[in-house]
């Protein structure tokens, strides 16, 4: 960081950087994912284990999936709900509804886990 003082104000000149991970730097900020609650059931196990190894859902995951197809909210909705970008959302679903199908066909254990810190803010 440099720092030059011309007509009685400081002008600091910054090392670049980008936003973006590939030149090194920090990365972008992250954003907190608003939950209405956490789930009570923390995993399914399916009776017939064919594969023992789980399949881990986050909570943001599990809480859009929750919102989309249980409450039948529209992305834009649910976006507002967890005060988030559509985008997100849209993201969180297609992970989610891969994972549920993937347990699902391969009969494997579903853990619902946080993934990161959770704190109630209500």
């Amino acid at each position: 960081m440099q720092i030059f003082k011309s007509f009685g104000y400081y002008k600091t000149i910054m090392p670049g950087w980008r936003w973006c991970c590939r030149r090194g730097g920090p990365g972008r900020p992250f954003s907190y994912l608003y939950l209405s609650q956490i789930p009570s059931v923390k995993e399914f196990v399916p009776n017939r284990i064919e594969n023992p190894e789980p399949i881990e859902l986050t909570y943001p995951e599990f809480e859009a999936f929750r919102l989309s197809d249980l409450e039948k909210l529209t992305q834009e909705e649910i976006a507002k709900r967890m005060k988030t970008s559509r985008g997100t959302v849209w993201r969180l679903l297609e992970s989610a509804r891969e994972k549920v199908a993937k347990a699902l066909a391969e009969s494997r254990p579903l853990v619902i886990s946080p993934k990161g810190e959770v704190e109630k803010v209500r």
